[in-house]
Order: structure tokens, then C-alpha cells, then sequence
């Protein structure tokens, strides 16, 4: 699904991968399976932005 891996994304490859993601599903709930897909998404850009601000400090 993704061409970089989740660990590798930058703050800004993370944030179009979560608006391209919701968009897709056009503001309905979220299954399950997808949910937890959202959630690492999440996790991927939370984990990005703290790199970025430790490369900034």
C-alpha cells in the first residue's frame, strides 16, 4: 500500500498518506481493519515529527 516505509515517512509524506487515507473513505466510520491501519499511520507521523523536532534541537 505504501511505497516508503511506515518507519521512514517524513512528518509530511505521513500527513498526505492520513488525508489521502480518510478522504478514500469519505467520511464514513472506519471498519476494524482500516481503524488500525489509521492508527499506524498515526504512529508513523507522531514518530516523524518527534525526529523532527530531535534534529532540530
Amino acid at each position: 500500500m505504501l511505497a516508503r516505509s511506515i518507519r521512514t515517512m517524513t512528518a509530511t509524506e505521513a500527513n498526505e498518506a492520513i488525508r489521502a487515507f480518510m478522504s478514500a473513505r469519505a467520511d464514513r466510520p472506519l471498519w476494524p481493519e482500516e481503524q488500525a491501519e489509521y492508527e499506524r499511520l498515526l504512529e508513523a507521523w507522531a514518530a516523524a515529527v518527534r525526529r523532527d523536532l530531535a534534529m532540530a534541537a
